[in-house]
């Protein structure tokens, strides 16, 4: 049965992933909102949506079709960080199942107050944490859960996503609106750390800027010293030399894991899980939201061992 979506945040960069697997698990997109017009990318996938670039005007459209038995079935929310709490809330109040982007939120106790929401309503968050779909990290892990209890892997997990001078001047560069580098490009490995090694039973930050963010997280099976960087200089120099902007690197015991290739269709394997009633929920994110927001307020330390190389690099 074909399902109704309603998607926010319609003008973003994550948007027409979204747009794709609604498309591609044979539904349809009834209506977008975005503050920002500039949403031709519809055209391509669901040219006959309403398309608001007010909330209000929007929030009415929803509500009335809810009242003509016409609601919607789900709401894909791609807008910026902070407001994912809000559109959750949204959509749950508007009779429709969220799914939402990552982060889910940016502090570990929005979560219980959207559990009760899930209770009020009876319906249901999920999230995009597209790594654990991933058929290569999906194997990783089964292999990592077939080894004995206590064996501890040694990870380094380095990712530097050169960005320009605008990222520091929109929302992204506003740690109250994104969380900050670790949260706004870091909780998907976060989470993908916590999917493949257990629970998480240290965390120490060693480095904390509005472009730089690294430290150690220690599950119960891995040590991890990690490194995030939007800045050019942080690419190694073979790589920046051959006009390479991004460098991403997760080493286990010294030997790189190659997850590179299977990402172009991690949303539309997300949204049929979802639909398949298999989706990831709100303790899903707990762990990785909990680390996020732990980065976030701590005092950076580099005392002690265990810290990520690049990070004494970046001075």
């Amino acid at each position: 049965m074909t399902k109704r979506f309603a998607l926010i945040g319609a003008a973003g960069y994550i948007a027409p992933r979204h747009m794709a697997a609604i498309r591609d698990t044979g539904n349809v997109l009834i209506a977008a909102l975005d503050r920002n017009d500039s949403v031709g990318i519809i055209d391509s996938y669901y040219p006959d949506a309403h398309f608001f670039t007010e909330y209000e005007r929007f929030d009415r459209h929803i509500d009335k079709l809810r009242r003509d038995g016409e609601g919607v079935d789900y709401m894909s929310i791609c807008s910026p960080n902070y407001l994912h709490d809000s559109h959750m809330r949204f959509a749950l109040r508007s009779g429709a199942d969220a799914i939402c982007e990552k982060p889910l939120v940016l502090n570990p106790w929005n979560i219980d107050g959207l559990a009760q929401i899930e209770a009020d309503t009876g319906r249901r968050i999920n999230t995009i944490l597209q790594l654990r779909v991933h058929p290569s990290i999906m194997a990783l892990r089964e292999r990592i859960l077939s080894e004995a209890r206590g064996t501890k892997h040694e990870v380094d997990l380095t990712y530097i996503t050169s960005r320009g001078r605008w990222y520091l001047q929109s929302w992204k560069g506003d740690e109250k609106k994104s969380g900050g580098i670790a949260t706004n490009i870091g909780v998907h490995f976060f989470d993908m750390l916590h999917f493949l090694f257990g629970a998480l039973q240290d965390n120490r930050v060693h480095l904390s800027s509005d472009t730089r963010a690294g430290g150690y997280l220690e599950y119960e099976r891995a040590r991890v010293r990690w490194f995030l960087s939007l800045e050019i200089d942080d690419v190694p120099e073979g790589p920046r030399a051959a006009g390479q902007r991004t460098y991403r690197s997760i080493t286990l015991d010294g030997e790189e894991i190659e997850f590179s290739g299977g990402f172009t269709d991690l949303h539309t394997r997300s949204y049929e899980e979802i639909l398949a009633g298999r989706g990831f929920g709100l303790e899903d994110n707990r762990t990785a939201i909990e680390a996020v927001s732990t980065i976030r307020n701590a005092a950076p330390s580099t005392r002690g061992g265990d810290i990520h190389p690049f990070i004494n690099k970046a001075g």
